[in-house]
């Protein structure tokens, strides 16, 4: 199949979009970089308008309208990051718009796209589920269809992240590139490969929604089984047919990274850099953390596509993440119902550094003599090694316990 995208179409694209959207920075992160050995510069798509890149392709997409499709309206499917790009996009250019989004959809970018002039209709609990409902439309309604990937002006669209990024930093040598549907990883893979070959290209999806990872190994586009991932803006269950061959063509290698290293890496942006990231926005990182020695020396770019993360989710996400790097913990043991017993066990935790952040006690736990009292404590400790030396010291001094879930 011709991939009916072109290096010439991203450049124009690229002139389309001058003074529409944000050049976003590319960031050389120093805190990132000392931990992971790479020169890191990190390309700020979570800082574009409407918070992520999708603005690129769909504004692009939009200016190619004739005006009998213009006066039709547009409509499209989304998790919700295009949607805010087609809403905006489309009432900049004075089109009516109707977007179609899973209802488990982030209420933040439900409510941001109806904020930005769409129409909302929620439908299916998966991507796939909502793009069948949006073609529906499009057949009923004659509206043109503003596929979030699988169209070359935005796949074009896309692209022109990768010439910004060698504008800025021509002499990088790995990229690493979030993919869904493959349209951002199509459009950049292909601009950075036309201006120089030598390039690597990393293609980054979510262990939970593996489509294109699947698609290039069995060589054949296929219908993937999608768990839920905090990755929600990359949870595509089938990749484009039009994406397909450009990412077989220009990317090097698509790697796969786990929840706990998605929330690992959304907490060290947090934490280290002051930025932001959606689940689907950190995957580059997550996948620079996990791969970190194949690259130690080299220069490499990662995009963080979007910032539009549900202010719900980030608490929990954050809690995995220290419960993963072993910075938070809880154990449940049992102690003698006397008075100084608390006290006592408290205090073996915070004499070696450990930091007490909630306590529960209950003497009507299975297993507990009637002299007994059940003792569940929540600590916060340095790192993985504090950790384990808190808990070789409540063993040393006779304390019979276990770990579990924070919060259960």
């Amino acid at each position: 199949m011709s991939t009916a995208v072109n290096f010439q179409m991203i450049k124009e694209a690229q002139q389309n979009l001058a003074g529409i959207i944000k050049k976003t920075d590319l960031l050389f992160a120093e805190s990132l970089s000392a931990k992971t050995g790479v020169e890191l510069h990190l390309k700020l798509e979570n800082l574009q308008k409407s918070g992520s890149f999708k603005i690129r392709g769909a504004y692009n997409k939009m200016l190619h309208l004739t005006e009998a499709e213009k006066r039709n309206g547009v409509v499209a499917s989304s998790a919700g990051n295009h949607a805010q790009g087609v809403a905006i996009s489309a009432t900049h250019l004075g089109i009516k718009s109707t977007i179609v989004m899973p209802k488990n959809a982030p209420f933040a970018k439900i409510s941001a796209t109806r904020n930005n002039g769409a129409e909302v209709i929620l439908a299916g609990n998966i991507y796939d589920e909502a793009y069948a409902q949006a073609r529906k439309l499009k057949a009923s309604t004659g509206a043109t269809f503003v596929h979030p990937f699988n169209d070359p002006y935005v796949i074009a669209g896309q692209g022109t992240i990768g010439v910004e990024m060698l504008e800025a930093q021509p002499d990088l040598e790995v990229i690493f590139v979030p993919i869904g549907g493959g349209g951002i990883a199509a459009g950049v893979a292909l601009a950075v490969k036309t201006i120089n070959p030598a390039i690597k290209v990393i293609g980054v999806q979510a262990e939970n929604a593996p489509s294109m990872y699947e698609a290039v190994q069995a060589d054949k586009i296929e219908t993937v089984a999608v768990k839920r991932t905090i990755a929600d803006g990359i949870a595509v269950a089938r990749p484009g047919d039009m994406t397909f061959p450009i990412i077989q063509k220009y990317v090097d290698e698509i790697v796969t990274v786990s929840e706990t290293e998605l929330s690992e890496a959304f907490l060290f942006l947090l934490e280290n850099c002051n930025l932001v990231c959606e689940g689907a926005g950190a995957v580059s990182v997550a996948a620079l953390l996990a791969y970190a020695d194949r690259f130690k020396g080299q220069k490499v770019g990662a995009i963080l596509s979007g910032g539009n993360i549900d202010i719900n989710m980030i608490e929990s996400i954050i809690n995995h993440a220290l419960v993963a790097t072993g910075r938070r913990t809880q154990i449940k043991t049992a102690i003698n119902h006397q008075p100084g017993e608390l006290t006592r066990l408290l205090s073996c935790i915070s004499d070696n550094g450990g930091n007490v952040l909630s306590t529960y006690q209950n003497r009507n736990r299975k297993g507990l003599s009637m002299y007994q009292m059940g003792v569940t404590v929540v600590l916060e400790t340095i790192d993985a090694q504090h950790k384990a030396e808190i808990l070789n010291e409540l063993n040393a001094h006779g304390y019979e316990f276990y770990e579990s879930s924070v919060g259960k």
